[in-house]
């Protein structure tokens, strides 16, 4: 981790974002089962309509509703640890909840959906169907007397869009601008603003240690404070072990490597021991040394950036249950939940 130490424990909406192919869902899925400790409750929402969280959490797809997923990882010596719910939201029923809440439609506003006023509302203005979205997330945040007997919770984290969108995202009130001046709608994405970017939220920043995302990672906080929207922290995902000693792989790099000690150890194994053994074996070393290399040079990047920063370990398995609990305890470990 950084050195700089940041104020998580104010945060209530801990937004999670990245690259495609950088593990955000399974980040922000292990961030939730680390902050649901001390017997807090912790509520992790997905937006993007691809069922994520029901199949790391191996349980059925979820509907438009909190259902409880898990429980979270408990600290050493206590008994209890809080719980994890999950929401998966989608436009068409957020619209239908915000008509029955502000509007009191109720069937009207079914009767509406039957007639894809949802679809064409969103589709004509896609600013609308990010209120939408961050309007149920709100909603979750801020919890009051509208939605009584609803689940309060202490913390909510939010499997976002991409990197490349997301302060288009959150900038719900900007990109209404030209579309609507005044309004409830308008009104209502002013007023998620206010949260979005209070120091309540944190927006954290998922890469690996390769160029292409470390670069849409620095894009990425720039476009963030542009917008004037609170950055969190970089999580680098996928970290290969460091079993290997620097001086090793220089000597790997540089061509010095004793080949007769190589020779004579894989004996000493009791292998066979042939040229195009010793010959794969090096380039193999070659490879994993060039991509040590590259690792540390995008590392030093992703340093230079000034935010905290976090770092979980390759899993070379499919992500389970197991998996995440284990980069959970990683991520209370350094700090972020």
């Amino acid at each position: 981790m950084s050195a700089t130490t940041p104020h998580w424990p104010q945060v209530r909406l801990h937004v999670v974002t990245g690259k495609g192919g950088t593990g955000k869902s399974t980040v922000a899925a292990a961030l939730a089962l680390g902050l649901a400790s001390h017997g807090r409750n912790v509520l992790l929402c997905e937006v993007e309509g691809r069922q994520g969280i029901a199949r790391m959490f191996d349980v059925d797809p979820l509907p438009y509703a909190e259902r409880r997923i898990a429980t979270g990882l408990p600290r050493e010596g206590e008994r209890t640890a809080g719980s994890v719910h999950a929401l998966h939201v989608d436009p068409e029923a957020a619209l239908l909840e915000y008509l029955s809440m502000y509007y009191k439609l109720g069937r009207a506003g079914r009767a509406l959906d039957r007639f894809g006023v949802t679809e064409f509302a969103t589709t004509i203005a896609p600013g609308v169907r990010d209120v939408l979205l961050t309007g149920k997330v709100y909603e979750a945040v801020e919890r009051n007397s509208r939605n009584r007997g609803a689940l309060r919770y202490d913390a909510v984290v939010l499997d976002a869009p991409p990197t490349g969108r997301i302060a288009r995202f959150l900038n719900v009130s900007g990109e209404l601008a030209g579309l609507a001046k005044v309004g409830p709608i308008k009104s209502q994405a002013d007023t998620m603003m206010t949260l979005f970017r209070s120091p309540r939220t944190a927006v954290h920043l998922v890469t690996v240690l390769e160029e292409m995302p470390v670069q849409e990672t620095a894009d990425g906080i720039a476009e963030l404070r542009a917008a004037r929207l609170p950055v969190g922290g970089v999580v680098v995902n996928q970290v290969r072990s460091r079993d290997i000693a620097e001086a090793d792989l220089v000597s790997v790099r540089d061509g010095s490597l004793d080949r007769e000690a190589i020779e004579h150890d894989l004996a000493a194994a009791g292998l066979d021991v042939t040229k195009t053994l010793v010959d794969g074996l090096l380039a193999q070393a070659r490879d994993h040394a060039d991509r040590r290399a590259l690792e540390d040079a995008q590392r030093e990047v992703v340093a230079g950036l000034g935010v905290p920063t976090y770092e979980l370990p390759r899993i070379p398995a499919e992500i389970d249950l197991g998996a995440l609990y284990a980069l959970a305890a990683e991520l209370r470990e350094q700090g972020l939940a």
